[in-house]
């Protein structure tokens, strides 16, 4: 006896939940098949959940959901091993109409994962999918760790996360490549929400996000991260894994140097470390993408490498995604046709909304930051000494300055060379 179902959703994160919330909402039946204890178990990720893409798919979630602080600041930090040149935005207007918070995910998963079932999605925790069923050449169910876990269905929405062994397996997408993904660690260090407003001067209920670049990664591609929560703060560094290799650098060892940074050091003192995390990043961006669509299947979020490491933008590509593949699925429910024609519709759709575009608009990003070091090891200390050059009152005139700023940048590079580095940073960029 075969148990079918009319959609079965592998991964009950915000990809997966966000696309069984929208299918139950139109009155399909879908499980959801969770590998976790509880939804948000194996999602450890401590960051940023935008507030209207979320509410796009769940409307209203803000007035109950569990989410730790609204972000009213974001702040970029130039490092060096003592100094950094910050900047930033502060929106008031971002407290009363929020444009993201700061979400601690084993505490917003299963609220969101209650409120999908409340809904109609039925959800199974403590179940790995170990492979697709595909016969006939179409994904036409999935197997599970269970007895008797041979699962059917109509089509099955693939959200199990970056690492994407489902899809290798069935020769559905190529085995990942070290450039194509970060690993990223991260701490959640306990503190009073009182000292934690007071050192990042923030009215209570307010937050701040601080993204670190240069000495923060050891000058490798990468960046380091500061959240701020309710009751304590988020601290971590993601690299791109070929590097970390290529220099034989350890993670812990980035996050710790950061920690121990002056500018850091301070705001996370007295703090209790009451977690730490180490997971994947999808940081291939538009060329890694895999075929999202086939016959019996879509798939979503990290595993469909949606995710734009510039904007620091993961959790609403997943949401919106999710959202998308569900209504894809609803208009071939209506057509009875689940073939890569009817399902090739989603990836119009991811075309069509800003998730591909962004990512086609950063495509090169990743290889030139590779071959070009010098943005994360060169110019930061540059632009940290002419700083401190140029703001030390010491009796020298400021045309002597000047001169001494600009003999140490032609020292360090050659005008021609700075000027070609900042155009094709540009282009790439711009």
């Amino acid at each position: 006896m075969k148990t079918n179902f009319p959609v079965i959703v592998v991964g009950a994160g915000l990809a997966g939940l966000a696309a069984a919330y929208t299918l139950a909402r139109s009155g399909v039946e879908v499980l959801v098949l969770e590998r976790g204890d509880v939804p948000g178990a194996k999602n450890l990720m401590g960051g940023v959940l935008y507030r209207r893409p979320t509410e796009e798919v769940f409307p209203g979630f803000a007035q109950g959901a569990p989410v730790e602080r609204r972000v009213t600041r974001q702040s970029f930090w130039l490092m060096t091993g003592d100094s950094a040149i910050t900047a930033g935005y502060h929106g008031g207007e971002w407290m009363d109409e929020p444009n993201a918070f700061t979400v601690l995910r084993a505490r917003f998963d299963p609220w969101l994962a209650a409120r999908a079932e409340k809904a109609g999605v039925r959800i199974i925790n403590e179940t790995t999918v170990t492979e697709l069923i595909v016969e006939g050449g179409r994904v036409a169910g999935v197997r599970t760790s269970r007895p008797r876990g041979d699962l059917y269905a109509d089509v099955v929405i693939i959200a199990q996360g970056v690492n994407r062994l489902l899809l290798e397996q069935a020769g559905l997408a190529p085995p990942l490549e070290p450039r194509e993904v970060a690993v990223a660690v991260k701490e959640v260090i306990a503190l009073p929400r009182e000292t934690i407003e007071s050192r990042f001067n923030l009215e209570p209920g307010e937050g701040a996000t601080i993204e670190m670049l240069g000495q923060a990664t050891r000058g490798v591609v990468g960046a380091g991260f500061l959240y701020t929560n309710l009751d304590s703060v988020s601290i971590g560094v993601g690299v791109l894994i070929h590097q970390l290799v290529e220099t034989k650098l350890n993670p812990n060892t980035l996050l710790e140097g950061i920690k121990s940074h002056p500018m850091v050091r301070r705001l996370i003192a007295g703090g209790e470390t009451k977690e730490y995390t180490a997971h994947m990043i999808p940081e291939g961006g538009y060329r890694s993408v895999p075929q999202v669509y086939g016959d019996g299947f879509l798939v979503a979020g990290d595993a469909a490498m949606l995710c734009n490491g510039i904007h620091r933008e993961g959790s609403n590509l997943a949401m919106i995604s999710g959202k998308l593949a569900a209504e894809t699925v609803l208009e071939a429910r209506a057509e009875g046709d689940f073939s890569a024609r009817t399902l090739s519709r989603y990836r119009a759709r991811l075309e069509e909304s800003f998730i591909l575009k962004d990512l086609k608009k950063y495509e090169n990003t990743n290889e030139f930051f590779d071959h070009h070091p010098e943005f994360f090891r060169l110019y930061p200390a540059l632009l940290n000494r002419a700083a401190h050059e140029m703001l030390t009152v010491d009796g020298v005139p400021k045309k002597e300055k000047q001169a001494l700023v600009w003999k140490m940048v032609r020292r360090s590079r050659a005008p021609w060379r700075v000027a070609r580095d900042l155009y094709l940073a540009w282009r790439t960029l711009g």
